[in-house]
């Protein structure tokens, strides 16, 4: 009877350390799986947050663009967006040390696409020029997005009569990293 005992204890024994093994095994299967899942959902985190900063300077192109030191408004007969008055951006210039940290950017410029000049602007070679730059520190690493505008300025006619001239342009909105 005192060996049956044993052998019976031995068997419960048994049971219970596979019961043990079976619960650490399906444990640790879950643990992989759930790790698994989390590198799976968390694989793209990077790209998108590369995205979302890569959209939050585009949008911060177009709003500098539409800020009341820039925007054409209605000047220019109807409201417009993404529309600068480089009138109003050269009147600027000469004040610009007060707005240096304003539109918090680290750089700020202004480019003509078409018609194509390489020149920067000033006070004596305006409206002939190519390039304004608004906010011209750039420290450190900075990244640089960009965004198409209209650049629109008032021109007199040669019949004296005063008309919108409306170029292509790119403002291009320069950040730190």
């Amino acid at each position: 009877m005192v060996i049956k005992m044993e052998t019976k204890y031995k068997r419960g024994q048994m049971k219970i350390q596979q019961m043990a093994f079976m619960l650490m095994a399906v444990t640790l299967f879950f643990i992989l799986a759930g790790l698994f899942l989390v590198t799976i959902r968390f694989s793209g985190l990077k790209q998108s947050a590369e995205d979302l900063n890569a959209q939050n300077a585009l949008l911060l192109a177009s709003k500098v663009a539409d800020s009341p030191e820039f925007t054409c408004g209605d000047a220019f007969g109807k409201t417009r967006t993404n529309c600068i008055d480089t009138d109003k951006v050269m009147a600027l210039e000469s004040n610009i040390n007060k707005y240096s940290g304003f539109w918090g950017v680290d750089g700020l410029e202004i480019l003509w696409v078409y018609p194509l000049e390489t020149e920067e602007c000033t006070p004596e070679n305006y409206p002939n020029c190519g390039k304004m730059t608004v906010v011209p520190e750039r420290q450190g690493n900075w990244t640089s997005k960009s965004n198409f505008v209209s650049l629109c300025r008032k021109e007199l006619s040669d019949d004296n009569r005063i008309y919108d001239k409306c170029d292509v342009g790119r403002i291009i909105v320069f950040t730190n990293e």
